[in-house]
């Protein structure tokens, strides 16, 4: 597998043979790797050679470091395409994974003057707060906060949101959901994130915003959501015009 008279670096060929190995499923996400110090020792390389091919691993998100506990072959992570406008419920079922939610609170709120100004409704008015934990086939994927105007969806329950909101909308109240805009940035987790994502404080996350519209251009929801960056990445196809 090493070998020292390639031109090509040993730490590069190492993390080369280990990448092969997950793909080809002889280690499986969960698995953890033997220490840094008996692969220097089975191949007669540096420690410090090992923990580069590790670093790497790490980064390109194949790996993951547990503190006093070991290097795991990390989950693999869910792909969502932003060329198109899917709820979480329909974007895990496409992937053939069970989606899941963890309701945290559900509870009937006076607009605050900047949730007020997403959903172009007046301050006070009456919204639907809902957080909750997604989960993909039971692990969690991201903290979502959602407020939806109570006047505008009207009968909205529990049931529903551990269901699908966009459902629905679309099936029961007949409004058609058309388009949404959605920013996305890189942060690290706080110590709430962190607890119901299953991941270290200060974790690398993605913070994401999305406000959804109906045709004629009534906001219907305002998101922010902590997904888990290292089960968690986003695709996009561009064309040269």
């Amino acid at each position: 597998m090493i070998n020292k008279n390639s031109p090509i670096p040993i730490y590069y060929q190492l993390e080369e043979h280990i990448k092969e190995l997950i793909e080809k499923g002889e280690l499986k996400p969960g698995d953890v790797l033997p220490p840094e110090r008996e692969y220097a020792e089975k191949h007669q390389i540096s420690r410090m050679t090992v923990r580069q091919a590790f670093t790497q691993l790490v980064n390109e998100g194949y790996l993951h470091r547990i503190q006093g506990k070991g290097t795991f072959v990390a989950e693999r992570k869910i792909e969502q395409g932003l060329q198109g406008l899917t709820s979480f419920t329909e974007d895990m079922k496409s992937r053939g994974l069970t989606p899941g939610n963890e309701l945290l609170s559900f509870k009937l709120i006076p607009a605050t003057l900047t949730i007020a100004s997403q959903l172009s409704i007046k301050e006070y008015d009456p919204v639907y707060e809902i957080k909750r934990i997604r989960l993909a086939d039971q692990l969690p994927m991201a903290v979502e906060v959602n407020h939806i105007s109570a006047n505008l969806i009207k009968g909205l329950t529990e049931q529903i949101v551990n269901q699908s909101i966009y459902h629905y909308i679309e099936e029961s109240l007949g409004m058609r959901i058309h388009h949404a805009a959605q920013t996305i940035e890189s942060s690290i987790a706080n110590s709430l994130e962190a607890k119901h994502l299953h991941i270290s404080t200060g974790s690398p996350v993605m913070l994401i915003q999305r406000n959804t519209f109906l045709k004629n251009g009534t906001p219907v929801e305002f998101v922010k959501s902590t997904y888990r960056a290292d089960r968690y990445k986003f695709m996009i196809t561009m064309n040269r015009s």
